[in-house]
């Protein structure tokens, strides 16, 4: 019997129009164009502006562009998984309300979230679903409203995040082709170097915490800075030594989009050079779990049938890892 594997058979995006520049984040903080682009590579980032929008919104017209360019009929999806850090709001459920709002009536739906490894844990999470044989199109899209949680007078973070979203449909495959194999890992030490303090169990929501602003994304720049680096470039490397794989055989790194010197060190670990490497944080900044179908959506004319790509990514708590997978179509 053929082996099933999972591949991606479609993909779709979707970004706010609003670009915030690193000029208008000059009259915001103390800061300015060139250190923000030295340190972190970003240009501009793009922000959902509507009150009323939450990631729901960015799930939907990401998971609309997929469908309309794929051409698939929304009630033939048997799973939607939204990955996210900032859902819509607690307890009820984004990804059931999407998949809604999109047509997929026949799929059961969650939401899934790991930080900036979200959309890496979901792309593990969906095959094991179309492996098992009972599922034949699992959507997965990775989608932040990163602007609902930063404080735009902390300059360690508001000049970083964006928002945006971006979708994956898995399907069975028989050619071999879509995920090969995966390396993801956590480790509760970084719990407290970058998180939001306060609206969990811990500590409710109250009079003193929204006084005190812990509602807020904060983080300790130097320690993840040096965890990300570190852990991106082990797995990343891992992936090629246990598949024997040498630079050459990689047709593209796939990088979380955190920081431009990270992506650099990733890549350096394994060899590639920068043609190989796909970026566009300086487009949307840090979209947390979007980052990473971005940029399949920007580079899926650039992408061949048979690629051999290598995902990685790193978040808070701390969670990060790899993936590689074998791209299974020409646009």
């Amino acid at each position: 019997m053929t082996k099933i594997t999972a591949a991606i058979s479609a993909v779709g995006k979707f970004v706010p129009e609003y670009a915030l520049t690193n000029k208008e984040l000059e009259t915001m903080v103390d800061t300015n164009d060139e250190w923000i682009t030295s340190r972190t590579g970003i240009k501009e980032r793009r922000i959902l502006k509507d009150k009323d929008k939450g990631t729901s919104y960015m799930a939907i017209k990401a998971a609309q562009d997929l469908i309309k360019k794929s051409n698939i009929d929304p009630k033939e999806i048997d799973m939607v998984i939204v990955a996210t850090a900032t859902p819509d709001m607690l307890v009820a459920s984004t990804a059931a309300y999407t998949a809604t709002e999109i047509g997929a009536v026949n799929a059961f739906s969650y939401d899934l979230q790991a930080a900036c490894s979200s959309f890496l844990f979901g792309m593990s999470t969906a095959s094991r679903y179309i492996e098992s044989g009972r599922y034949k199109k699992v959507l997965l899209i990775g989608a932040d409203k990163m602007s609902s949680v930063i404080d735009y007078t902390d300059r360690a973070t508001c000049i970083i995040f964006g928002d945006g979203a971006g979708a994956a449909l898995f399907e069975p495959n028989l050619e071999g082709l879509g995920l090969q194999d995966e390396y993801l890992r956590s480790d509760g030490v970084g719990r407290n170097f970058l998180k939001i303090h306060a609206g969990g169990s811990i500590a409710p929501a109250s009079e003193e915490t929204i006084k005190n602003g812990e509602h807020f994304i904060t983080q300790e720049g130097r320690t993840v800075f040096k965890y990300a680096v570190s852990s991106m470039a082990d797995v990343s490397e891992k992936m090629l030594t246990r598949n024997n794989l040498s630079k050459d055989d990689v047709d593209w790194l796939v990088p979380h989009q955190a920081n431009n010197r990270i992506i650099e060190a990733t890549a350096n670990r394994v060899g590639l050079d920068s043609e190989k490497v796909m970026v566009n944080i300086h487009k949307y900044g840090n979209t947390t779990s979007a980052t990473l179908p971005l940029l399949l959506a920007d580079y899926e004319k650039d992408l061949k049938k048979g690629n051999n790509l290598i995902f990685a990514a790193f978040g808070g708590g701390f969670t990060w890892g790899a993936i590689y997978l074998k791209w299974a179509y020409n646009s």
